[in-house]
């Protein structure tokens, strides 16, 4: 069998393991419309952004959306290696990238899912964006390199940690990191010190600039800056991941 084959027999098994675990599924793919639903129909209006909330807000949670499930993919990535999977497949004579590839696939896969429940969700309590075809394609593209950034980055702390209970926890800065950043409020609006970093951290610019795409008007600098941060992590967490499985494996 071929590279590709491997990895789409990977991704089959993923697939399975996720359907089997309810707590995966809530965390991916039902915790960002539950959020969504939280800071937009119960407490939209205790925010003044000066938009309709759910416009403003929309672009944060679908950050959200990909962060959410990231605990999920550590600890499986983990799980495969400290529970003798890996010696099985090299047994099999799978290929290794296929594992790798098939899990960060299998992370993207599900972060698109979870994104279009909450843009159907965002729908239905007024969302009205002026994006046009373009400023969509604009913001496939933005979330799709922010899943991949995100999901090999993910694998590498997976195989950072030393058991799936850590490894979970290692994935739970990237989902706190949104709630610092322009997702909730403007930064201004926030005190002295968490205002500086939620400016200059990376998932603002990143939102800023699905912000901008969903409203029209995207802001060149913002968008440069967020393509720059997701094709940093990207690397990072690929070479990081290749290096730690060829350590480990």
């Amino acid at each position: 069998m071929s590279a590709k084959s491997h990895s789409a027999v990977m991704l089959r098994r993923n697939f399975k393991h996720v359907a089997r675990n309810p707590t995966s599924v809530f965390n991916a793919i039902l915790m960002p419309i539950v959020m969504m639903l939280m800071f937009v129909y119960m407490l939209g209006d205790a925010f003044a952004v000066g938009v309709d909330y759910v416009d403003y807000a929309t672009p944060g949670i679908l950050l959200m959306a990909v962060c959410y499930g990231l605990g999920s993919t550590a600890t499986a990535v983990n799980s495969d290696m400290t529970k003798g999977i890996i010696n099985r497949f090299k047994v099999m004579d799978v290929s290794r990238g296929a594992v790798l590839n098939a899990h960060v696939i299998s992370s993207v896969l599900t972060n698109l899912l979870a994104i279009a429940g909450v843009i159907g969700v965002a729908f239905l309590l007024g969302f009205s964006p002026a994006a046009g075809p373009l400023d969509w394609l604009g913001v496939a593209g933005m979330i799709l390199l922010l899943a991949v950034a995100a999901g090999w980055f993910t694998v590498a702390l997976g195989l950072f940690a030393k058991s799936p209970e850590t490894a979970g926890m290692a994935a739970v800065p990237l989902v706190m990191l949104p709630f610092f950043s322009s997702a909730i409020v403007p930064a201004e609006k926030m005190g002295p010190g968490v205002r500086e970093f939620a400016e200059y951290q990376p998932f603002t610019s990143i939102i800023e600039t699905i912000r901008g795409l969903l409203a029209g008007a995207p802001d060149t600098g913002y968008a440069i800056t967020a393509v720059a941060w997701c094709l940093g992590i990207a690397i990072i967490g690929y070479l990081w991941a290749r290096s730690l499985f060829k350590k480990r494996a």
